[in-house]
């Protein structure tokens, strides 16, 4: 099984006529099940025209009527992608994934309060999306990478989820969904809800979270886990602590009265019971070693 998406999933993508969208669009499709999850592309203004097979509509609804399309995935420019996400809520897509980086914060706290009435889920902004090995690749990541198997993974960090799979697949053990969640300090789903539907996946065994310093996410579902998971976890915390206030790396790395270091969040994850590494090269050893 997986999470999210699978082979089934039916994908469209809003921003298909820009340079980004048809460039992973192209490659999205080209792996596993692609060719027949991807069945819509939305940009207003360029309704009738086609990218590669794939019909272009003006709006998510008429993309959704006409095809059957239940998630979207967004490489619309920042000014206007928060726009984007409402016109796949309201449409009432199952699920969104925003990869546009630099979106307005003031726009996502928008979007996230119209979203608390509506039962549409949204990975990102600013993420590398999320992959099914072997089924569906929804994003920006290497497809290549990522080998079919029982481990989880979830992360802040686009390229520490990348390291993390490859470290997975050169030890032999495959993945079942990979969900690259973002840093940005105002996004969809945190770890707390990945990490409750692989605890409900019964195919995912195990799962790797990887968290970064700044706001207190990881924290959130360190204590989860601690009286809810039946599933070993481990667990890495990118950035070193810095003076307070001061921003690093994602927009949502800032550290605020001594809350959300490195220090503290790893000490709470392993008083939950998490495994946690302090060298990223051995995330994918110290899951194996668990197992």
């Amino acid at each position: 099984m997986s999470i999210l998406i699978d082979k089934n999933t039916r994908v469209m993508t809003q921003g298909i006529t820009g340079k980004t969208g048809q460039f992973h669009t192209h490659h999205s499709a080209a792996y596993a099940f692609g060719k027949d999850a991807y069945v819509a592309g939305v940009t207003p203004g360029k309704g009738g025209q086609e990218f590669e097979g794939i019909p272009v509509y003006d709006s998510v609804a008429e993309a959704r009527s006409e095809t059957g399309a239940n998630v979207s995935v967004i490489y619309v420019p920042p000014p206007f992608a928060a726009a984007a996400i409402d016109e796949a809520v309201d449409a009432g897509l199952d699920l969104v994934i925003c990869i546009t980086e630099g979106i307005p914060v003031l726009d996502m706290v928008r979007v996230r309060s119209r979203m608390k009435q509506t039962d549409t889920l949204l990975i990102g902004p600013n993420c590398p999306g999320v992959i099914t090995p072997d089924e569906l690749k929804i994003g920006i990541m290497p497809g290549h990478i990522h080998k079919k198997g029982p481990i989880g993974v979830v992360s802040r960090s686009g390229t520490l989820t990348y390291e993390a799979v490859d470290q997975l697949t050169q030890l032999g053990l495959g993945q079942s969904t990979c969900v690259g969640i973002g840093g940005d300090p105002v996004n969809g789903m945190k770890h707390l809800d990945v990490m409750k539907q692989f605890n409900d996946d019964s195919e995912t065994e195990a799962v790797i979270m990887v968290g970064e310093i700044g706001g207190s996410d990881e924290e959130d579902c360190a204590l989860w886990v601690r009286d809810n998971m039946s599933k070993p976890v481990v667990g890495f915390i990118a950035g070193i602590t810095a003076p307070e206030g001061k921003r690093m790396g994602h927009a949502g790395a800032i550290i605020s009265g001594g809350k959300g270091t490195a220090e503290e969040k790893i000490r709470i994850m392993e008083e939950c019971g998490i495994t946690v590494t302090r060298n990223p090269a051995e995330m994918g050893t110290a899951l194996k070693n668990i197992l």
